[in-house]
């Protein structure tokens, strides 16, 4: 049984929200404005306010928690890429943009089995696993429940 709402601005507005996401990394480097005294500071689209581009300033932590959140999952994939990146040839066109630029062949440096919470204590050193309330103990998962939704009649 699936529960879903009606979105709040219509589909329209999901679907332009969710395509931002499809096609394009998280942010790009021309948007990163200043990074500096453990504050990161950037440029952002504020699309409620006619889409002005507007300054924002967060924490280290905040800034790589936010981004984290966009960072696709293993298994998934980007839905295209051009040039260089395109899936035709990749790996012969990489190895020449790495003969050009006098670069050595790149060596595996992610660690199988490590999810965004351990990425995120890798950067920051601060632990995603770490137990909100006491601050001392490991979180870890002894049972989960699947949650009974009652579905909501449409009355319209």
């Amino acid at each position: 049984m699936v529960y879903a709402k009606r979105p709040f601005a219509g589909p329209e507005q999901v679907l332009k929200y969710v395509a931002r996401y499809t096609h394009r990394i998280a942010i790009s480097n021309n948007r990163l404005l200043d990074i500096d005294d453990g504050k990161v500071q950037f440029r952002w689209k504020d699309y409620r306010d006619d889409n002005r581009h507007k300054t924002m300033t967060l924490s280290a932590d905040e800034f790589i928690r936010r981004f984290l959140l966009h960072v696709l999952p293993d298994g998934f994939q980007r839905i295209r890429y051009f040039g260089f990146l395109a899936n035709r040839y990749r790996t012969e066109k990489l190895a020449l943009c790495r003969q050009l630029m006098q670069m050595p062949p790149p060596t595996p440096t992610r660690e199988i089995g490590k999810d965004y919470r351990d990425r995120y204590e890798a950067l920051t050193g601060v632990s995603l696993k770490t137990c909100l309330l006491c601050r001392s103990g490991t979180m870890v998962v002894i049972e989960t429940f699947e949650a009974n939704r009652v579905p909501i009649m449409d009355t319209s």
